[in-house]
């Protein structure tokens, strides 16, 4: 990919073109929202023979599916766990990566009858599809069947004494599989393959706690005699080979040439305009929303006749998008209005299936969802994929444009920027968006908050020994187990330790999706109805009383929440704002791990403990005009973590030309817009981790920037950004002074969870602040 080539995709006859000048026509003239169009070459595909050991029962079914010859990597990668090597393909969206495993394991189940394999996914609609596929199939020998938590209970054992190839995720391996490993013992002796397929998806906190879940089911394997060959399915990421060898505890072998063809995609970067008519937050400047934006074009792309995605950050955010795009249509044909829909995690089974027949079958033209769908049914060959805010990382950018394009047939990929710093770089820096280097994912299986409730799973399951301690989560997990052991859970014997509640195992306390714990049920006041579900950690700022909650387009409003009984309760209203949480928060330093000198500035990563309260919430309208800010008094809840920090003496910041009256404020900016810039450096979310600045920190004694992981133990975001702390911070300089705002705003230093309603800010202090922290760096340690 090229520099800019606004004009040509613009004036360009392709399909991308036509959509992409579709969607212009719709923005008031004399606006400029597209920062950067250009055009991503299409690339012809590179057929091989089939392996020689493929039978004609497993190649017959596969021609008559379509696919008369593989793709060169799905043969490199089949070969190579044909041959009992563990090894991941890492190649784009539709590359046909499935094809890679399924040749190996639909052979192997074929040829020998006493043969087993289990596929993992990190979706049910992923693994759901995956399944079908299989099953259309119908490759002699072969019994596929799902287990996951939609599985009817009666037909759990046929699964566990008759399927072949179990198709589950992660969260019933943990809790339904190897707690109860004796009754698998026959399914897992003859275990001949484990795929795992979206392997990129396991990185922070859930990569961790499913490293680990493989590692027990690895053991539980070995206790039965078998040694199953590990083939993985990622998104093409920086790596590979590296991170699925540290997700799965073997050597890893990678395939990441993509031999597939690909139509040519017409990629625009877009930044919604400033509202002239609005202010925000202490009178800053406020862009129309990316969700907004994204509505008005999802409803143009279904005018024009274009199956179209439009991926949403958040759940309530799809069900906005959704409702603003068929209020657009129903004013032009109500029938057409019927083609969009919303599609999110929290729905009921029912719901989620109903809405992947109707995307498969094309009665939905137009869909916003989260990133529920970057990895669920197989929907590739849209006509335009439209993203609502940078997903966090370039690989899952690509991923969700991925799904854009038909063969032979190009589409239009489109990446509206949010208010938010990040995203506001990344549609003026189109080399750090198109063509930079993929991240590599982060995550750390020895972290003691997630090492020992699997330690005390693996004892329960069977008793630990040494070296199974160290395979687990190598010599420093010996003192965990230690912990573990002064804690009663486990008792230490001659043969090893075991597990000291055998009537009560331990599985079901262990959160892997690291949400906290048991999920929210959020139930209908008037009716008792089950509306669906919300992660725990995020319940005192989602669904406080006096929240505002969508399900399925239709708004709510919460009466209670009650975080000891996991339940909320909720009425129909529709009111005219929306709300935002806010929340206060204090950092205590536990232990310095690291600490280097660039002259008088300190660089320092350690343990925190961080302190946090949802303090009360904001009522805005859509314009993003607040109303009033409503108290509450809600549970305070601490967190040990890790964290980065950086400090100066107060003498420095003088020199840097700041007063002390405005070091509060230049700090306070520096540290939101460090937050809102990590994600460039780390695959996180902004929402995965938080800050806190202080004009003097008592463990510090000086002015001190904190930037801490938002999960127990840390998920290796504070330690990626001590690692790349002068690319991190220098970025963050330049989308502060790039901003064309005059004193700071959403785009640049303006946090829309920060808990002290963005005041005070100094945009200007916070460029001093970096100059100096980054002149300091320039000069080296010392």
């Amino acid at each position: 990919m090229g520099g800019n080539h606004s004009d040509d995709v613009l004036e360009g006859p392709s399909r991308g073109s036509v959509l992409l000048r579709r969607v212009l026509a719709g923005t008031p003239a004399g606006e400029s929202p597209l920062t950067h169009a250009e055009f991503v070459a299409a690339r012809e595909g590179k057929t091989e023979g089939w392996p020689a050991w493929v039978p004609e029962a497993v190649r017959a079914p596969l021609t008559a599916h379509g696919v008369t010859q593989p793709w060169s990597h799905q043969v490199a990668a089949a070969e190579r766990a044909w041959a009992g090597e563990h090894v991941v393909v890492a190649t784009g969206t539709a590359s046909g990566k499935s094809l890679a495993y399924q040749l190996p394991v639909l052979t192997r189940l074929h040829t020998d009858p006493r043969a087993t394999a289990l596929y993992l996914s990190p979706t049910k609609a992923l693994g759901a599809d995956q399944l079908r596929t299989v099953l259309d199939l119908d490759v002699e020998g072969v019994r596929a069947a799902s287990y996951d938590g939609d599985t009817p209970i009666p037909e759990r054992d046929w699964v566990r004494q008759h399927a072949t190839w179990v198709f589950t995720n992660p969260d019933m391996l943990h809790r339904g599989v190897l707690p109860r490993h004796g009754r698998w013992t026959t399914f897992l002796r003859r275990l001949r393959y484990v795929v795992v397929d979206e392997c990129h998806t396991y990185r922070g906190l859930f990569g961790s706690h499913v490293a680990l879940l493989l590692r027990r089911l690895r053991r539980v394997c070995a206790r039965y005699g078998a040694h199953p060959t590990f083939v993985l399915a990622s998104a093409t990421v920086s790596e590979p080979a590296r991170s699925a060898s540290v997700l799965t505890g073997l050597d890893v072998a990678d395939v990441t040439e993509d031999s597939s063809p690909r139509g040519a995609r017409a990629v625009a970067l877009w930044e919604p305009p400033l509202l002239e008519e609005v202010t925000g937050e202490n009178g800053a400047p406020v862009r129309r929303s990316a969700g907004a934006e994204t509505s008005r074009m999802l409803a143009d792309l279904v005018l024009e006749g274009a199956r179209s995605l439009a991926f949403v950050r958040s759940r309530r955010g799809a069900e906005l998008t959704a409702l603003g795009a068929r209020r657009v249509l129903a004013e032009v044909d109500p029938d057409l209005a019927e083609q969009v829909a919303a599609y999110r995690a929290g729905y009921l089974p029912e719901e989620r299936r109903a809405l992947e027949q109707a995307l498969l079958s094309g009665s939905l033209r137009g869909v916003a969802t989260t990133n529920a769908l970057e990895l669920g049914v197989d929907i590739a060959g849209l006509d335009a994929v439209v993203v609502a805010g940078f997903p966090g990382t370039r690989a899952s950018f690509w991923q969700q444009a991925g799904r854009a394009g038909r063969s032979g047939d190009d589409a239009l990929v489109v990446l509206v920027a949010r208010d938010d710093p990040l995203d506001t770089y990344l549609v003026h820096h189109p080399e750090a968006m198109l063509g930079a280097p993929l991240e590599r994912c982060v995550l750390d299986p020895t972290n003691p908050y997630v090492l020992a409730p699997h330690l005390a799973c693996a004892a329960s399951e069977i008793p630990l020994t040494r070296e199974d301690v160290e395979a687990l989560g190598g010599a420093s997990a010996l003192s965990v187990v230690d912990d573990l052991v002064a804690e009663g859970l486990l008792r230490r014997r001659r043969g090893g330790w075991f597990w000291w509640h055998p009537s009560d195992r331990p599985h079901a306390g262990v959160d892997i999706r690291g949400s906290g714990g048991e999920q929210v049920v959020l139930v209908e006041s008037d009716t008792g109805r089950m509306l669906g579900t919300v992660d725990p950690g995020t319940a005192p700022a989602t669904i406080h009383p006096g929240a505002v909650h969508l399900h399925q387009g239709e708004s709510y409003v919460v009466d209670s929440l009650d975080l000891d009984e996991g339940i909320a309760h909720l009425h129909a209203e529709d009111p005219e704002w929306t709300t935002q949480a806010r929340s206060v928060i204090d950092i205590t330093v536990e232990e310095t791990e690291q600490c280097a000198s660039y002259g008088d500035l300190q660089v320092c990563l350690g343990s925190v403990e961080v302190t946090e309260q949802v303090v009360g919430f904001l009522r805005k309208l859509p314009s993003g005009r607040v109303i009033d800010s409503v108290p509450l008094d809600m549970p305070a809840r601490c967190l040990r973590t890790r964290a980065v920090w950086y400090t100066l003496p107060e003498s420095a910041l003088v020199v840097a030309g700041l007063p002390p009256a405005r070091w509060p404020g230049a700090l306070h900016a520096a540290e939101h817009a460090a937050i809102g810039m990590l994600p460039l450096v780390a695959t996180c979310d902004r929402w995965d981790i938080g800050g806190v600045s202080t004009a003097l920190h008592p463990d510090t004694g000086r002015p001190t920037v904190f930037v801490h992981d938002g999960h127990p133990g840390g998920a290796g975001f504070a330690d990626r950004a001590h690692e790349a702390i002068r690319e991190w911070l220098a970025a963050t300089r330049d989308a502060i002074s790039a901003c064309e705002c005059p004193s700071g705003c959403p785009s640049c230093v303006q946090s829309p969870k920060c808990g002290n309603g963005n005041d005070p800010l100094d945009k200007t202090g916070a460029i001093l602040v970096l100059d100096a922290v980054l002149g300091r760096l320039a000069e080296g340690p010392g």
